[in-house]
């Protein structure tokens, strides 16, 4: 099957789908551990301004199959030479065919033309799939994983896009104590 990668901004209708679909993602996977599990998905995805997902600094893409958005993400500056990614989403009937993969991917080589040397992102830890698709793209956990995921919350990850598998440069984005709920 065929698709196309649109570079979009997370105001634009195509982005629409992504962004509802996410917010009852999350909300349905973290509703035991949150109170309004709804209104916390909603305030998560307004917590950025669209404009730091777009050039220069960030980015916004999706892939788009028969008229239909599937999957896409983004990624905002997260320091001088770090982009953090962000918003990563495949539609549920679409998933295991790669297509998130293909949106890293396509995420870390627009983070390279914009002069970033590295990366950074965090899932949650009901995200077990996703957790397991960042370390199969060589991301490397920034975490303690001797702690139960769920004291942590959200997992961090890194990776160097410069050298794939360096994680001496990655040091400064560790953290010593669980990320826990906020």
């Amino acid at each position: 099957m065929t698709y196309e990668i649109v570079d979009t901004t997370l105001l634009a209708p195509v982005a629409g789908p992504l962004l509802k679909a996410l917010e009852i993602e999350y909300a349905t996977r973290y509703s035991e551990f949150r109170k309004d599990s709804a209104a916390s998905a909603s305030e998560e995805l307004l917590r950025y301004p669209a404009e730091l997902f777009a050039p220069p600094e960030g980015a916004f893409i999706v892939i788009v199959r028969d008229g239909q958005t599937i999957a896409g993400g983004a990624f905002k500056r997260y320091d001088a030479t770090t982009a953090e990614l962000k918003r990563i989403w495949t539609h549920a009937g679409e998933r295991r065919q790669g297509l998130a993969r293909r949106v890293v991917e396509e995420l870390e080589k627009r983070a390279r033309q914009q002069g970033y040397r590295r990366v950074y992102l965090t899932t949650g830890f009901k995200q077990p799939e996703a957790a397991g698709l960042y370390a199969s793209l060589g991301y490397e956990p920034l975490f303690d994983r001797a702690i139960a995921p769920e004291i942590h919350f959200r997992l961090p990850f890194g990776k160097d896009l410069l050298e794939p598998g360096r994680v001496e440069s990655l040091r400064d984005l560790t953290r010593a104590e669980p990320l826990g709920q906020r």
